[in-house]
């Protein structure tokens, strides 16, 4: 009799996996066949200036996505912050923005983001030319971990939001992150569209960080400044930024980065 239920149980249990994608897409089908509320509307008007430099389709498409990661993800004010619809939509909007025309799983590693008012202090470990270990603090806008959090600061991200061609957006900048660890820690190389995109993807990436490297070392100033030439992680993330907001600019100095960034977003927008 135990291991008859034991068996049982463990059918169950594969029924339930092999159930669960059906169960998760059916929910996200039905968030997204719902009215858009009025309130959240006039939320993007207000804060999220760039939504309505988009086309038709990818406005109706944005918003879907909005639902869904609204519902779906949890967000946690801090330093006494209170969660507010206007904050969950201004920040979904934004990360959604990465995910349009794409399969998508909403960042399937992301739990809860994490909203200060402002700044926040971060203890680091930095290490010197002599290889020195040095504990330092730092003040930051926003940061993205592998244990399923982002943490944004929301001046940071109202300010990135209301600037869309100053190249800067902490939303952005996190959430290309996320896409980043979704194959484990932040390298530079996202999951492409085939294992065939990676030779061409390292080409490109690799041949522009090693270029902004040198600038940064001769003292040159550059599209993505020094921040991106610290490593192929935050020259993604910094070269999705300014993909997003200064398109024109990066087609026009580095075409091959912006159409490579092009075919992995499917988006254009120096369309927009």
């Amino acid at each position: 009799m135990p291991l008859l239920i034991v068996l049982t149980l463990a059918l169950l249990f594969v029924a339930w996996l092999l159930a669960e994608p059906f169960l998760v897409e059916l929910r996200r089908k039905r968030l997204r066949s719902r009215p858009f509320p009025t309130a959240w509307r006039r939320i993007l008007k207000r804060r999220v200036p760039y939504f309505r430099r988009l086309p038709a389709d990818l406005q109706i498409q944005l918003k879907k996505h909005i639902q869904v990661f609204v519902a779906e993800k949890a967000f946690i004010g801090c330093r006494g912050l209170v969660v507010t619809d206007e904050m969950r939509v201004t920040i979904a909007a934004q990360a959604c923005l990465l995910i349009l025309n794409r399969p998508t799983h909403y960042y399937p590693k992301l739990r809860q983001i994490l909203v200060y008012p402002g700044a926040f202090l971060v203890d680091k470990v930095h290490t010197d030319s002599a290889g020195v270990l040095h504990d330092e603090r730092q003040a930051l806008s926003g940061e993205s971990w592998t244990q399923g959090q982002v943490i944004l600061s929301w001046d940071d991200t109202l300010d990135g939001a209301a600037g869309v061609d100053d190249g800067r957006n902490v939303v952005i900048h996190e959430f290309a992150h996320q896409l980043d660890q979704e194959t484990g820690s932040a390298n530079g190389a996202p999951v492409l569209a085939g294992r065939h995109h990676y030779a061409h993807w390292s080409r490109v990436l690799g041949d522009e960080f090693a270029r902004l490297q040198e600038r940064s070392r001769l003292q040159q100033p550059s599209l993505f400044g020094d921040y991106a030439a610290t490593n192929p992680a935050e020259f993604f993330a910094v070269a999705s930024e300014v993909f997003f907001e200064q398109p024109q600019r990066m087609s026009a100095e580095h075409p091959a980065l912006y159409r490579e960034l092009g075919r992995y977003y499917r988006v254009d927008p120096m369309s927009w």
